[in-house]
């Protein structure tokens, strides 16, 4: 009888399987969908403050009051909508951020009816490259996360500031940070 051992994982990952299993399946997997693109940056930004195992276990709930993160219904949310959505204890009940992600699809269908693709927007700051980390430390912000974040603020995004972007380029895979020893690291 042979035992598995369990893979070597970044060590953020811990020993919460829901953390493991998102380590494992979607963090820095590049991701090139727009709109998937678009609700990982609006996750991100329902993190500020909070830590990530916390968006983990309401992401389902966010998805389900925020209409399956398709910008072209929550471009449409109304004063209904984010009332609605402060009254849903399954979700980040921050006004704020309710505000940002509304404002963020708006923005998002203003670029789509310009025939800018989001994904071409956030992959071009790379030329469509992965950049490697070096593997033995995270920054929290580089000056590349900073231009992305300037170039987002511009926009009009919110909660789009460098350590929330940088997080973002991780989780969509803009960034491989992994962990020398951790089994994704190579891909």
């Amino acid at each position: 009888m042979s035992v598995s051992t369990p893979p070597t994982r970044c060590a953020w990952a811990g020993s919460d399987p829901l953390m493991q299993a998102y380590h494992d399946t979607e963090w820095g997997v590049p991701e090139h969908d727009s709109r998937a693109l678009w609700e990982k940056l609006m996750l991100d930004g329902f993190q500020a403050g909070l830590a990530w195992i916390t968006v983990l276990r309401k992401r389902e709930a966010l998805r389900a009051g925020f209409a399956g993160f398709q910008p072209e219904k929550v471009a449409r949310f109304g004063e209904a909508d984010v009332a609605r959505l402060l009254g849903d204890a399954g979700i980040i009940r921050s006004r704020a951020k309710i505000a940002a992600t509304i404002k963020g699809a708006q923005i998002y269908c203003e670029m789509a009816e310009r025939g800018e693709s989001f994904s071409e927007f956030c992959w071009g700051f790379t030329d469509g490259r992965v950049l490697v980390g070096d593997g033995h430390q995270r920054p929290t912000e580089t000056a590349l996360s900073q231009q992305i974040s300037k170039a987002l603020k511009q926009r009009g995004f919110k909660f789009v500031g460098p350590v929330i972007v940088y997080a973002w380029m991780q989780a969509m895979g803009m960034v491989n940070d992994h962990d020398h020893a951790c089994f994704r690291r190579v891909q």
